[in-house]
């Protein structure tokens, strides 16, 4: 019994500490970008579509997939609610990904597309507290690619911690966790989340 106790304590106690690193690396400021071949953005929160276009504006990539869109959002509904002025030539270079409804089916979209068009590296640009998931995704459904992280920070992370972001961060703690598992096991398949139209 005691040393069933002391395994879980020691247990609890690398989760916790895993918890506040977590935390810790999800607040991070993005670092200055990388130029790759192409710019993804996995949507589901703020500043990540408007990252991702500034950064397709600054010469970061030369083409850009906004994984996850609904079905009936357009690329100009997008730009003006982003506040962004997008050339003809910009436009041609946007793609909108609408099966996505997950992150394991951001991961199979994005791969699809990337295969697509002979893309060798990706800027991958989503919030802190989801990029590593992201990425372990990514890596698993594409391990040919060079994968570049640029995590944006989210206004509500920018604050002082509330009971709801650390609600939040615990969530998304317990799913990179839960990624990892996937990643040594081989499931769930990458077309798990993805529409079937």
């Amino acid at each position: 019994m005691r040393a069933a106790a002391s395994i879980l304590l020691l247990t609890a106690l690398i989760w916790t500490l895993g918890l506040a690193w977590f935390i810790h690396d999800s607040r991070q400021p993005p670092q200055v970008a990388t130029v790759c071949d192409g710019i993804v953005t996995l949507t589901g929160g703020q500043s990540r579509i408007d990252t991702s276009m500034t950064l397709l504006k600054g010469g970061y990539g030369q083409l850009l997939l906004i994984s996850g869109v609904g079905p009936h959002v357009t690329l100009d509904q997008l730009a003006k609610l982003q506040r962004q002025s997008l050339s003809e030539d910009m436009i041609a270079r946007i793609t909108l990904g609408r099966r996505a409804v997950s992150t394991i089916g951001n991961a199979y979209e994005i791969t699809t597309w990337a295969r697509e068009h002979k893309l060798h590296s990706l800027l991958v640009v989503t919030a802190g507290y989801h990029i590593r998931r992201a990425i372990v995704e990514l890596h698993r459904t594409a391990p040919e690619l060079d994968l570049v992280p640029y995590p944006v920070l989210p206004p509500a992370l920018e604050a002082p911690l509330t009971r709801q972001t650390l609600h939040l961060l615990v969530r998304e703690y317990l799913k990179l966790l839960g990624a990892e598992l996937g990643n040594l096991t081989g499931l769930p398949d990458g077309k798990a989340g993805l529409t079937t139209h």
